[in-house]
């Protein structure tokens, strides 16, 4: 078994945080998460999304109704993340990633040299893709070559199967 040191948020929309606050009293641990988001963790109309692409628009008209219908239980994260942090002092070798584009304080953690978990500035959903939704566009292509430069890695989406990195 695994002991739960800390939970990282790797963005503030309500599909990825709305159990922290539950976790983090359940399990005694600090919820991590990007400063840039802290306000979108406290209100996902906070920040503008767009999207271009017909998934893209599909995805933001659900995501809408889920801002509006669900819940998030108030938390204040004790951990602010940042590009280059190291999770060590948690017992994870892993390094945060700023990812910004799906949202400003969007982030991604590396795990050892073999994994990456990217949230949603890259998503596997129908098709491994850049993020069809977007508060900024520019910044999501900007992130999908981060990405992309990590070379060989296993990427871990927020939706969607893992793959193998390639040139996004």
């Amino acid at each position: 078994m695994k002991k739960v040191s800390l939970i990282v948020l790797t963005h503030g929309h309500v599909d990825h945080i709305q159990n922290a606050a539950f976790l983090s009293k359940e399990l005694n641990v600090p919820i991590a998460m990007h400063k840039d988001d802290y306000e979108l963790a406290k209100d996902n109309w906070s920040e503008p999304m767009s999207a271009s692409s017909l998934q893209g628009k599909i995805i933001l008209i659900l995501s809408k109704r889920s801002f509006k219908v669900d819940k998030i239980e108030p938390f204040e994260p004790q951990v602010s993340l940042y590009d280059g942090c190291a999770l060590d002092e948690y017992g994870v070798l892993a390094t945060i990633i700023e990812l910004p584009g799906h949202t400003k304080g969007s982030i991604g953690v590396k795990i050892g040299e073999t994994d990456v978990v990217v949230g949603d500035a890259l998503m596997n959903m129908i098709y491994p893709a850049k993020s069809p939704l977007y508060g900024d566009k520019e910044n999501v292509e900007t992130s999908a070559a981060k990405i992309s430069a990590l070379g060989d890695v296993m990427v871990h989406f927020g939706h969607g199967k893992p793959i193998r990195n390639r040139n996004w």
